[in-house]
Protein backbone atom coordinates (compact mmCIF):
# COMPACT_ATOMS: atom_id res chain seq x y z
CA UNK A 1 0.00 0.00 0.00
CA UNK A 2 2.86 2.50 0.91
CA UNK A 3 4.25 2.03 -2.68
CA UNK A 4 1.24 2.96 -4.34
CA UNK A 5 0.69 6.05 -2.25
CA UNK A 6 3.87 7.20 -3.22
CA UNK A 7 3.02 6.21 -7.23
CA UNK A 8 0.47 8.21 -6.49
CA UNK A 9 2.36 11.38 -5.24
CA UNK A 10 4.81 11.41 -8.07
CA UNK A 11 1.58 11.19 -10.46
CA UNK A 12 0.44 14.15 -8.53
CA UNK A 13 3.49 16.34 -8.50
CA UNK A 14 3.68 15.73 -12.72
CA UNK A 15 0.58 16.71 -13.78
CA UNK A 16 1.32 17.49 -17.20
CA UNK A 17 4.08 14.84 -18.05
CA UNK A 18 2.86 12.14 -20.92
CA UNK A 19 6.03 10.74 -21.88
CA UNK A 20 5.76 6.74 -22.54
CA UNK A 21 10.12 6.77 -22.65
CA UNK A 22 12.76 8.01 -20.48
CA UNK A 23 14.56 10.87 -21.39
CA UNK A 24 18.25 11.52 -21.48
CA UNK A 25 19.31 14.99 -21.05
CA UNK A 26 23.07 15.41 -22.13
CA UNK A 27 23.30 18.58 -23.33
CA UNK A 28 24.88 18.42 -27.34
CA UNK A 29 25.02 21.05 -30.37
CA UNK A 30 22.30 19.56 -32.79
CA UNK A 31 22.54 21.06 -36.51
CA UNK A 32 18.73 20.81 -38.39
CA UNK A 33 19.10 20.98 -42.09
CA UNK A 34 15.25 21.48 -44.01
CA UNK A 35 13.49 23.00 -46.93
CA UNK A 36 12.77 26.89 -46.89
CA UNK A 37 11.60 28.95 -49.82
CA UNK A 38 13.06 32.05 -48.40
CA UNK A 39 16.97 31.08 -48.07
CA UNK A 40 18.80 31.73 -51.44
CA UNK A 41 19.85 27.66 -51.86
CA UNK A 42 16.04 26.68 -51.35
CA UNK A 43 17.62 25.12 -47.87
CA UNK A 44 18.62 26.43 -44.38
CA UNK A 45 20.74 24.99 -41.79
CA UNK A 46 19.82 25.95 -37.94
CA UNK A 47 22.40 25.74 -35.07
CA UNK A 48 21.10 24.86 -31.22
CA UNK A 49 21.51 22.48 -28.72
CA UNK A 50 19.98 19.42 -27.54
CA UNK A 51 17.96 19.43 -24.04
CA UNK A 52 16.85 16.06 -23.94
CA UNK A 53 16.19 13.21 -26.05
CA UNK A 54 14.55 9.53 -26.42
CA UNK A 55 14.34 6.72 -29.26
CA UNK A 56 11.76 8.36 -30.40
CA UNK A 57 12.17 11.60 -30.22
CA UNK A 58 13.87 14.93 -29.01
CA UNK A 59 13.69 18.67 -28.02
CA UNK A 60 16.30 21.35 -28.49
CA UNK A 61 16.64 24.82 -28.14
CA UNK A 62 17.30 27.15 -31.15
CA UNK A 63 17.09 30.75 -32.66
CA UNK A 64 14.90 30.00 -35.51
CA UNK A 65 11.15 30.93 -35.47
CA UNK A 66 9.80 29.80 -38.91
CA UNK A 67 9.52 25.87 -37.96
CA UNK A 68 6.13 24.52 -38.49
CA UNK A 69 4.44 21.54 -37.08
CA UNK A 70 4.48 18.64 -39.65
CA UNK A 71 7.43 20.18 -40.91
CA UNK A 72 10.33 18.02 -41.80
CA UNK A 73 13.94 17.74 -41.16
CA UNK A 74 17.57 16.28 -41.06
CA UNK A 75 19.33 16.13 -37.91
CA UNK A 76 22.54 16.02 -36.87
CA UNK A 77 24.14 15.78 -33.36
CA UNK A 78 27.59 15.44 -33.61
CA UNK A 79 29.21 12.09 -32.14
CA UNK A 80 25.68 10.57 -31.33
CA UNK A 81 23.12 10.25 -34.22
CA UNK A 82 21.72 11.32 -37.31
CA UNK A 83 18.23 11.09 -39.49
CA UNK A 84 15.60 12.55 -40.37
CA UNK A 85 12.16 13.82 -38.01
CA UNK A 86 9.00 15.28 -38.10
CA UNK A 87 8.07 19.27 -36.26
CA UNK A 88 5.67 18.42 -32.99
CA UNK A 89 5.50 21.32 -31.57
CA UNK A 90 7.51 25.04 -31.23
CA UNK A 91 7.17 26.78 -28.19
CA UNK A 92 9.05 30.58 -28.30
CA UNK A 93 9.20 32.92 -25.42
CA UNK A 94 10.64 35.85 -25.74
CA UNK A 95 13.94 35.41 -28.14
CA UNK A 96 13.95 31.51 -26.74
CA UNK A 97 12.52 28.90 -29.41
CA UNK A 98 12.07 25.39 -28.01
CA UNK A 99 10.89 22.67 -30.33
CA UNK A 100 9.62 19.05 -30.10
CA UNK A 101 10.77 16.44 -32.43
CA UNK A 102 9.49 12.57 -33.31
CA UNK A 103 12.17 10.78 -35.14
CA UNK A 104 11.13 9.15 -38.37
CA UNK A 105 12.30 5.58 -39.08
Amino acid sequence: MRRTATAAKRQRAKPGEQRREPRDTDKRDISLVFADTNATSGVREVYGQLLDHSARGFRAVHEFRGLTCGQMVQFRAPASSEGRARVVWTRISGGHVETGFFIVT
